[in-house]
């Protein structure tokens, strides 16, 4: 009986590690996929960032014009 425990704990510890194996290996492709999310979004807010300096700037220009053009109005008197 000992062997016959023997081999069935060797064959608990095998169905274990196979059960850890595969944990690890689906934790792995869930880091990928999450490292991929990441990146994509990083991307996006770069994107988004570029956008948002590209509106300020046109904003502070549209802004100078308005200003110009009341000085020129103020300096004709009207």
């Amino acid at each position: 009986m000992d062997t016959a425990a023997g081999v069935d704990q060797f064959q608990l510890l095998e169905e274990k590690i196979d059960n850890l194996i595969e944990f690890i290996t689906v934790l792995k492709r869930e880091k990928e996929s999450i490292a991929e999310k990441t990146q994509i979004q990083e991307e996006k807010i770069a994107d988004l960032n570029k956008q948002l300096e590209s509106l300020k700037a046109g904003r502070d220009s549209a802004r100078q014009k308005v200003v110009s053009l009341l000085e020129k109005i103020e300096n004709i008197g009207i």
